[in-house]
């Protein structure tokens, strides 16, 4: 084998590589997009546990501005719906907040 051909196989590789990297990136951020639009939904019809998850990206800024306002909010409509988690979540933006 040839070192140029070595070098030609190496160049189609990070070629191929390179676009099948980045399609998969925009299929991930899509699917996010579509999971953080199905959230919001949800979160409006009252769904306790929407609007925990919801909350949990706010607060961390994963698909979504990071919002501890937003977060604030969302917790605390799920924490009135019953949701033990949301209720820490709130708990720990509040202290965030004081701090």
């Amino acid at each position: 084998m040839k070192i140029e051909n070595f070098e030609l196989y190496l160049i189609l590789f990070l070629l191929l590589f390179t676009i099948w990297f980045i399609v998969n990136t925009i299929k991930y951020y899509k699917g996010e997009k579509r999971k953080v639009k199905h959230l919001h939904r949800f979160a409006r019809e009252g769904e306790a546990m929407s609007q925990y998850e919801l909350a949990k990206r706010y607060a961390k800024g994963v698909a979504v501005r990071k919002s501890l306002q937003n977060a604030a909010y969302l917790s605390q409509k799920s924490a009135f719906s019953g949701n033990e988690n949301a209720k820490k979540l709130l708990n720990n933006i509040l202290k965030h907040k004081k701090s």
